[in-house]
């Protein structure tokens, strides 16, 4: 029984984590995270490389 309920949760949890995902991939921001907040491009987003990486 303590499984079935523990596998709900986390069912849950990822199904609100895709739904969140989905909603704001919608509303057409370009990075989920991005400390501008919607406000840049998504060149913006993907041009940063920190030590000599690209971060996506």
């Amino acid at each position: 029984m303590e499984n079935v309920l523990l596998t709900l949760i986390l069912m849950a949890l990822a199904a609100g984590a895709i739904a969140y995902i989905y909603k704001v991939k919608k509303k057409g921001q370009a990075c989920i995270g991005c400390p501008h907040a919607g406000h840049c491009t998504q060149a913006h987003c993907q041009g940063k490389e920190k030590d000599g990486e690209k971060t996506v």
